[in-house]
């Protein structure tokens, strides 16, 4: 069998070299040449200037374990019956690739796991490889299958699926590759949950890029935990991803939506997880791993470099979007927005009136300086991405100008389900009206409704500790807080 000293992570503090700067330099000086063409000056100006401040404030090194944490890590899980089935679709796939994603695999710390790789090449150079590397460890747990031909990569990653026997099925790209200890955790996490009476149906974890240029580990992507609106925003969830087995089968990947089957896959589990009836899905079935358990390649051809390079897949993460929502009975319209692989629903006649779900919805609130001081608020009381300039967007996340849930959003940008709004008068003592505001930003004009907050007398604090108690409350009842960062007011 392979030890874990077979695959060797590249060193990123011994990597920092001058070739792997110009490397990425040139692919940003790529990235902003085609961002200009789809976005004009005034948004590639803004988009570059926090592209610089994010790489400047990049202080980032992945640590793999040592031998000592994945022996004990070993030793703990001996008696775990579950068994991860990784599928792989591969084809023509660079034997240098393949070699490392195998050899991460093979350096599992969780050992009960089976690699299905099904090659749907029209060469052998894949089955040569695998054969090879089998004959090498005898690891019987590689499983090769050469399909017929290529059939699309939904359909393709469908063959590896029927082929799994494993109680959870995982998917891995056949030119990345996994943290030694990946399987670790997540056996960890359907242990622990199937304790509680709660066995995971998806699991996710965070994850980076690996740079080949420069050899080093970057852009970490630390995720949130699951959040709706935030998944009908982005697929966020992305990879490390495990799904139940018997959930997976039944779902399969659907090649009508090939580029985006992962994200047509989530929101079909989340769909699938909304009994009939309820006003939103069973959340605590979906388990967020906050560790970096996997490392997405970024080579010319690869979407985690040249976000052009696979187009058709953003728009099929479109159709899966308004999939799901006509599926919910949502009526919408869904769009690309400036940034690929990024959508904003429109719904009608608005959110309140369109989602039985959601309770209250609230925007942003900008200071004097157009910086964000005020709007959506986590479980601490602290604001979202409180500081920003209003035009930049979070990141290449681009998490500030994303529609997401969150514990509260602020009294005085906010609006409020007609059948929660005695909570508003149990909170702040007055009766629930609304104000029309017309706003303004950039050559956009727009006319929105927010509470009428005139009859209270606050200072700072006092307006969020009233937001906290209301975004509670509402939450309480099992409804949503959203907050949308396209509603904006200056203060």
């Amino acid at each position: 069998m392979a030890s874990a000293g077979r695959f060797t992570y590249l060193r990123q503090e011994n990597r920092r070299a001058a070739v792997g700067n110009r490397v990425l330099r040139i692919d940003n000086v790529r990235k902003t040449v085609n961002y200009l063409k789809k976005n004009g000056l005034a948004g590639t100006f803004y988009a570059a200037a926090e592209r610089v401040r994010e790489e400047r404030k990049a202080d980032y090194r992945y640590q793999a374990p040592d031998a000592e944490t994945l022996g004990g890590q070993r030793r703990e899980t001996t008696d775990y019956p579950y068994l991860f089935s990784i599928v792989t679709p591969a084809y023509e796939t660079k034997e240098a690739y393949l070699r490392e994603m195998i050899a991460s695999v093979q350096a599992q710390s969780y050992s009960r796991w089976e690699l299905v790789i099904v090659d749907a090449g029209a060469g052998d150079a894949v089955e040569r490889t695998v054969r090879q590397i089998i004959h090498e460890t005898g690891d019987l747990r590689i499983r090769y299958s050469r399909l017929p031909g290529n059939r699309g990569i939904a359909e393709n990653t469908n063959a590896g699926i029927a082929l799994a026997a494993g109680d959870y099925i995982a998917l891995l790209d056949h030119d990345d590759f996994i943290t030694p200890d990946a399987l670790y955790y997540m056996a960890l996490s359907v242990h622990r949950g199937r304790q509680e009476g709660c066995p995971p149906a998806l699991l996710y974890s965070d994850e980076d890029k690996y740079d080949e240029g420069a050899q080093s580990f970057v852009f970490p992507n630390k995720k949130k935990e699951f959040n709706l609106d935030l998944i009908l925003s982005n697929n966020y969830i992305c990879h490390f991803m495990a799904v139940e087995a018997g959930v997976m089968k039944r779902l399969k990947m659907r090649g009508e939506y090939d580029g985006a089957q992962d994200y047509d896959l989530v929101l079909r589990v989340v769909d699938s997880l909304w009994p009939d009836g309820a006003l939103a899905p069973e959340t605590a079935r979906i388990c967020h791993i906050p560790k970096v358990l996997y490392h997405w390649r970024s080579h010319r051809d690869s979407t985690a470099l040249n976000t052009g390079s696979k187009s058709y897949a953003y728009e099929a993460g479109r159709r899966a979007i308004a999939d799901f929502c006509a599926g919910r009975g949502f009526r919408v319209q869904v769009e690309h927005s400036m940034h690929l692989g990024f959508y904003r629903i429109a719904y009608e006649p608005d959110l309140l009136g369109a989602r039985r779900d959601v309770g209250i919805m609230g925007g942003r609130i900008l200071d004097g300086k157009g910086r964000l001081f005020a709007g959506g608020y986590d479980g601490e009381g602290r604001c979202l991405y409180e500081g920003l300039p209003a035009h930049f967007t979070g990141g290449s996340t681009h998490l500030a100008v994303l529609r997401q849930d969150c514990a509260a959003v602020d009294i005085r940008c906010m609006r409020l389900r007609k059948e929660l709004q005695m909570l508003y008068y149990e909170v702040t003592g007055l009766r629930y009206r609304e104000k029309r505001l017309v706003v303004k930003e950039g050559r956009k004009r727009m006319e929105i409704s927010v509470a009428d907050v005139s009859g209270l007398t606050c200072d700072e604090a006092g307006y969020r500790k009233l937001s906290m108690a209301l975004g509670e409350a509402v939450r309480r009842e099992g409804y949503l807080v959203v907050w949308d960062p396209e509603i904006t007011v200056r203060i």
